[in-house]
């Protein structure tokens, strides 16, 4: 049954999530926690944030990128007594052999964040022995010695894609076959699906997650029919236009050595020319450019195209340039007073004379989220931001003429404000982050599986879980007054969360 959550839920909410805090508090000092769990490929910590909101206590870390591994103990590991300390490993390879015992702990549920690999496609293996060779196979010997209550498994939504069907139904059926039910439907989710009082981030990062409790062999086979256990969308009473990226960003004036995320004369210049045009075509048209690329080397007049040329290309590049002879023919005008006013637009890059325009009714491309793309530039409303993946193409916040420091992007993925990267470079700083876990996403449908699966899990894991407090990212958003007091009056459906 689906139970909504009354306009006055918030305050009752936070009461009860602060004497939870205390509660656990009280457990941390001791020690004791009720589950315990381990951290693979852990990267810089997505999973273990979210396991220790959870209430648990991590038991075996292993990463093997050296600075990674650095930020990860910075933040989890070394402000832990020594008796508390987790077993850390650089190589979960020589942990688990093809022959002799598995070198890790008993633990009670098992996250991993692990890289997809092609499996065996030998016709005569089946399951396991599929995977041998692939880092899943390394899961799955720690799987069939330890058998953990519950495997939490992350990965690229390619995962479930038609070039990795093998892949995808080797790693259901082998863990079906290690006791583990599961469903052979990927659940898919990202953080800008919750909104913030659930730990929703604004950031659009769609992850598969693999989740199963043990059973054993026989119910795990015979189980099959299965629900996903988190369905992608928003959560009820939650709209996505909603977010405001500038949840997550820092005072400039509090940021050090703020220069350096700044734009540079040429990149603001390229910004410039192309809001002239914006500005242009909504004084003189009404109207916001269209969403469709455009590029500025393809505007010619439609009757210049030659049929037998866009007969042998591509569709959509045919489309493409049709599109924007369109668009010039439709505001010749514009355009060449445009050009003749911006003579410096001729010699921009070429992947700087092309622009994306996603951003609906936004006013300027100053009030936008851009990326600088090799495909040229893409502009976005400043609602949620596109998934972090790499340092060049970091988002552009356009009212602060920056870009997003390498803690705010950690606060995308929901690591709180008090998250170090020590004095390492950017450049690694962006990588690590671009590679992490999303702590929200993950706690949604660890949370949702735990709930789901209660009757056949430990009662002491289930009781902390669903006793913990609802926002696992704590200040890594700030909401303002006015804002969060409509986001609290929000009817949010508790059976989604």
């Amino acid at each position: 049954m689906t139970e909504t959550l009354p306009a006055d839920f918030s305050h009752a909410a936070r009461v009860l999530d602060k004497l939870t805090e205390l509660a656990k508090l009280s457990t941390m000092k001791s020690g004791a926690r009720p589950f315990t769990y381990v951290d693979l490929f852990a990267g810089i910590g997505g999973f273990h944030a979210m396991l220790d909101h959870a209430g648990g206590r991590c038991v075996y870390v292993s990463e093997i990128d050296r600075e990674a591994r650095q930020t990860y103990m910075r933040n989890w590991v070394d402000p832990l007594p020594a008796e508390q300390q987790p077993v850390i490993n650089t190589d979960i390879t020589i942990a688990t052999p093809d022959d002799g015992p598995v070198d890790v702990p008993d633990h009670d549920v098992l996250a991993a964040g692990f890289p997809c690999q092609p499996f065996s496609k030998s016709g005569y293996q089946r399951g396991m022995d599929e995977a041998r060779g692939t880092l899943f196979w390394n899961i799955a010997r720690i799987l069939e010695e330890r058998t953990p209550a519950v495997v939490l498994l992350e990965n690229v939504r390619n995962l479930t894609g038609p070039r990795h069907r093998h892949e995808w139904d080797v790693i259901i059926q082998t863990l079906r076959e290690l006791g583990y039910r599961v469903s052979s439907t990927p659940s898919v989710f990202s953080p800008h699906f919750l909104p913030p009082s659930l730990g929703g981030t604004p950031q659009v990062r769609d992850r598969v997650f693999i989740l199963g409790t043990y059973v054993g062999t026989e119910r795990a086979l015979a189980e099959t029919d299965v629900p996903p256990t988190v369905v992608r969308g928003p959560v009820a009473g939650w709209d996505v236009q909603d977010w405001d990226a500038e949840w997550i960003l820092d005072d400039d004036n509090a940021i050090p050595n703020v220069d350096k995320y700044r734009l540079t004369p040429e990149e603001t210049q390229w910004i410039d020319v192309w809001d002239d045009l914006v500005q242009r075509m909504w004084s003189e048209r009404g109207v916001r450019l269209p969403g469709f690329p455009l590029w500025a080397d393809a505007w010619i007049p439609e009757r210049g195209l030659d049929p037998l040329e866009l007969d042998v290309l591509p569709r959509w590049k045919a489309d493409f340039l049709v599109k924007n002879a369109r668009f010039y023919d439709d505001h010749r005008d514009i355009i060449k007073a445009w050009k003749k006013d911006n003579p410096s637009f001729a010699k921009f890059p070429e992947s700087r004379r092309k622009l994306e325009w996603q951003a609906q009714d936004t006013a300027s491309l100053w009030e936008t989220v851009m990326h600088f793309r090799p495909s040229g530039i893409r502009a976005k409303a400043p609602t949620y931001l596109p998934a972090l993946v790499a340092i060049t193409q970091t988002s552009i916040i356009g009212s602060r003429r920056r870009r997003i420091t390498p803690h705010e992007a950690a606060r995308l993925q929901g690591f709180g404000r008090d998250f170090s990267f020590g004095s390492q470079r950017d450049q690694a700083s962006y990588k690590q982050v671009g590679n992490g876990v999303a702590v929200g996403a993950a706690w949604h449908t660890f949370r949702a599986h735990v709930e789901q699966n209660s009757s056949d899990l430990p009662k002491a894991l289930v009781r902390t879980v669903l006793g913990a407090p609802r926002n696992p990212v704590g200040d890594a958003v700030l909401v303002g007054p006015s804002v969060a007091n409509i986001l609290d009056a929000a009817q949010v459906d508790k059976a989604a969360v």
